[in-house]
């Protein structure tokens, strides 16, 4: 996502009354859930983040809802957005993060227990296939990714641009939308195995994990809890 974009969004997660929307290429206007995101855990969060092991990557955290929750469960969790006022925000509500694109090094690569992708962030990057493939580095033997995916049959790249309810826009940058479906193929390409897809309300996920686990020390965990900046 280019600067302006990122900048578009660090300003409206600092409104009270946070609004944004996703409009592409063909001119379709896509509402995004700043609102959602910036709020505490609703039921189909807590379903999902059942299904953490720690330590856990929550990759595009967004304001860090899902990463502040792990932490006060005591799940060793750390948030990485290419979003400044994001990162910050986490950081305020007591969960660890770094300003990073999940495609730059990051701490722990082959040892985190779960990678999140929720809220849309399968489609990081335009390239869904690229981005499985990364968070598959990323993982220990045995690890999994959690999958949000879009409701129904959907399967595109596109590029969008971020527009403020008051008219103005970002810079164009590729993304990608799968549904289900898209999800499981992508995750095949990826050599995921899938072990899990469940719904709550309006939402889907999916849950594949990478093969040959084996017993995870304490070494990543304690260089999370440590961490400090970045």
């Amino acid at each position: 996502m280019r600067a302006g974009a990122i900048a578009l969004y660090d300003e409206v997660l600092g409104e009270q009354a946070a609004a944004l929307a996703l409009r592409t290429a063909d001119g379709r206007v896509l509402p995004l859930q700043v609102a959602r995101w910036c709020a505490p855990p609703d039921a189909a969060d807590e379903e999902l983040l059942r299904h953490c092991r720690g330590p856990v990557l929550d990759v595009g955290c967004g304001p860090g809802r899902l990463t502040v929750a792990l932490t006060e469960r005591g799940i060793p969790a750390l948030g990485v957005d290419i979003s400044r006022a994001a990162v910050t925000r986490t950081r305020q509500s007591g969960a660890r993060a770094l300003r990073r694109s999940v495609f730059d090094p990051l701490p722990g690569q082959g040892r985190w227990a779960t990678v999140l992708l929720a809220d849309g962030n399968i489609g990081i990057g335009g390239l869904p296939a690229r981005l499985l493939h990364r968070c598959a580095q990323l993982l220990a033997p045995g690890g999994r990714i959690l999958i949000e995916a879009e409701p129904g049959n959907v399967d595109e790249q596109v590029t969008a641009r971020l527009e403020h309810p008051d008219g103005r826009r970002g810079p164009v940058f590729p993304w990608a939308r799968l549904g289900t479906a898209a999800v499981l193929r992508a995750a095949a390409d990826a050599d995921l195995r899938v072990m899990a897809q469940w719904g709550h309300a309006d939402r889907v996920f999916v849950l594949a994990t990478r093969a040959v686990a084996r017993p995870q020390g304490r070494e990543l965990v304690d260089q999370v809890s440590s961490l400090r900046s970045g």
